[in-house]
């Protein structure tokens, strides 16, 4: 009997996968908040948190992608009934992705100045951002090694126990924020941009821990690594680099404007530091639905169950637009008070209320983009998305920018162009899943 997808089925998984999406923009925000409304350098530290944060995320988000890879192959031996035979996959996969998240500290670590300033941080800007990312740039295995078991998760159609972890990490890593940045007198000394730092690395490995043990103590999914190497090891890896391909085209549209940023401004980086992390936040409250996508496409897509799948992009479509438009009236009602939770700073403000409106705008726009970026991803459909992000990146984003920036724009050059790439992104996609899936309805 092939499997019905209902509206209830949906948000038993998409609200706790929205849930556990927040906790690494959140970690990004709770630093750019506190950080932002210390009492010395309070402009140049938010700048080069944003900075170093931007490459970080960077790196994250580049080799981060075997969560999409083994959560598309573990649902879809699930829906095809043999699941056994995929056990030993994730294990080997997890292996290969430490062992270049080590090669990734030991390149960068030594020329954390040099990489930095490639996106015009200078000066105090620069040793601030260099100092912390040469503290957070341990976290990134931590970081891997969690979202890869969360990928195993979301295989098996579980996103609670991913939600339980991420909670614990990012509640720890507020009070460690507090505690570490502003420090405990009589305790801990403030320790500045650093303790911003130190914050994110403990909660990242705290959150590792947390996820092997629940990987070993709830699933049949084995850590040990056993030979020989299992016969989907080379499509995963495939997978992967298309995605790889893909998000480093997503990166360089986070370079430029990151970059274009910092170099009209420290109050002007300061100010996008803020914008990017709420447009993040939104993208990942978003990602609920589009994780949903992302596990239940991969499932429907094993037992060739292509009306339901077509029904799921549906539902999932509408509840998209839902929560953008949720994203949209929430900041539109709370659009003074939300600046001033980062910082004080007029002159920062002033730049931040001036595009404001923007982000807020793009949010349902960015909804349709994400979730039919998960149901890509849960098709295993990696080549058509590293296709997509190619163009979108260099035939609209850049393009764009550059553009825009002649007029001296500024933000808005930056933003105006983030806005047409969504568009570029998730136009094509909505395309592409119609024209292959609805044909396959009429001829069944």
């Amino acid at each position: 009997m092939k499997t019905q997808i209902t509206n209830a089925d949906i948000n038993k998984l998409a609200i706790p996968a929205l849930i556990a999406g927040i906790a690494e923009p959140l970690l990004s925000i709770t630093d750019t908040a506190v950080v932002g409304n210390i009492q010395t350098n309070a402009t140049e530290a938010l700048a080069a948190v944003g900075i170093a944060g931007a490459f970080i995320s960077m790196l994250v988000w580049v080799f981060g992608q075997t969560r999409s890879a083994i959560s598309a192959l573990v649902s879809q031996y699930l829906g095809a009934n043999k699941l056994d035979e995929i056990k030993t996959l994730p294990a080997q996969a997890i292996a290969i992705i430490l062992a270049i998240s080590f090669v990734l500290i030991l390149v960068t670590y030594p020329f954390a100045e040099y990489i930095l300033n490639f996106y015009n941080a200078e000066g105090l800007i620069l040793d601030f951002s260099s100092s912390y990312y040469r503290i957070r740039i341990f976290g990134l295995p931590f970081t891997l090694l969690t979202f890869a078991i969360f990928g195993v998760f979301r295989g098996l159609q579980n996103t609670f126990i991913p939600m339980i972890i991420a909670i614990i990490g990012a509640l720890l890593n507020v009070l460690l924020d507090f505690a570490l940045v502003y420090g405990v007198e009589g305790y801990i000394p403030a320790m500045h941009v650093d303790g911003a730092a130190y914050a994110s690395l403990f909660s990242q490995l705290v959150m590792a821990i947390l996820s092997v043990i629940f990987l070993l103590t709830k699933t049949q999914i084995p850590l040990t690594i056993q030979l020989p190497f299992h016969k989907e090891l080379p499509k995963l890896t495939v997978m992967i680099l298309n995605l790889i391909i893909r998000t480093i085209a997503l990166n360089v549209a986070l370079y430029f404007g990151t970059s274009f940023a910092a170099a009209y401004g420290a109050k002007y980086s300061a100010a996008y530091t803020i914008l990017l992390n709420i447009w993040f936040f939104g993208a990942f409250l978003i990602d609920g639905y589009s994780s949903a996508g992302n596990i239940l496409s991969g499932k429907l897509y094993g037992e060739e169950n292509y009306e339901e799948l077509v029904k799921l992009s549906v539902k999932l479509t509408k509840y998209g637009v839902i929560a953008g438009v949720i994203i949209l009236v929430t900041g539109g009602i709370l659009y003074q008070p939300i600046g001033l939770i980062f910082t004080k700073e007029q002159a920062v403000l002033d730049e931040f209320y001036t595009v404001f409106s923007l982000i807020l705008a793009m949010q349902p726009l960015c909804a349709v983009t994400f979730i039919f970026d998960g149901m890509f991803k849960g098709l295993g459909k990696m080549a058509t998305l590293r296709n997509v992000l190619l163009f979108a990146t260099f035939g609209v984003f850049v393009p764009t920018i550059f553009f825009l920036d002649y007029f001296n724009l500024k933000l808005f050059a930056v933003w105006i162009a983030f806005t047409l790439w969504i568009a570029a992104r998730g136009l094509p996609l909505i395309y592409v899943f119609r024209k292959e899936f609805i044909p396959k309805i009429k001829k069944s």
